[in-house]
């Protein structure tokens, strides 16, 4: 099960163009908001990438707006981001193994990102209503592989009462808030 102390939250790219670009953009950004503000409150390790942001744009504002400060953000060239020293470097510093991984396109930087987790040892979540691509096959096929490659697929509200375990949880009525 996931809790707190063993995860790590991962955005992948959902940048102000690719939200645009991709099927449900705008409810993918909107759902990982949700989940960044949760990790937030439960004070959860989040790291954000942003791919080529001169060209694709930042990072959207529903997101930004729900991170905390402690949140990294990177930038990136490599479609891995474990390519990028830095982030594999600040990734391997957290003690938990399970990432928790959204973002867009699930095909290309999602999927090539969980790949290099699984092979590292990590064992890696799929939000699948907080990740997209612009087309539903893209998608669907990036799902597809990495379940077959060991992923687990879930989605926001699992995630979210994994980490709270009990209605006793001091922060259970922020995050219950976050998706009435």
């Amino acid at each position: 099960m996931l809790q707190p102390n063993n995860s790590l939250l991962f955005i992948i790219d959902i940048q102000e163009k690719l939200v645009k670009a991709a099927n449900k953009g705008e409810q993918i950004a909107n759902n990982m908001a949700k989940v960044a503000k949760a990790a937030q409150l439960l004070d959860i390790t989040t790291l954000v990438t942003e791919q080529y942001p001169k060209g694709l744009g930042e990072t959207t504002a529903i997101i930004k707006q729900n991170l905390f400060e402690s949140a990294k953000l990177f930038e990136k060239s490599a479609f891995s981001a474990l390519e990028e020293e830095n982030i594999a470097d600040e990734i391997a510093k957290h003690k938990g193994k399970k990432i928790i991984l959204g973002g867009i396109e699930t095909h290309i930087c999602v999927y090539q990102t969980a790949l290099d987790l699984l092979n590292k040892g990590y064992e890696v979540y799929i939000l699948s209503d907080c990740t997209s691509s612009r087309n539903i096959f893209e998608y669907e096929t990036g799902l597809e592989l990495l379940t077959q490659f060991g992923a687990k697929i879930t989605c926001t509200e699992i995630v979210l009462f994994e980490w709270l375990k009990t209605s006793k949880n001091p922060k259970f009525k922020e995050v219950q808030q976050l998706i009435k």
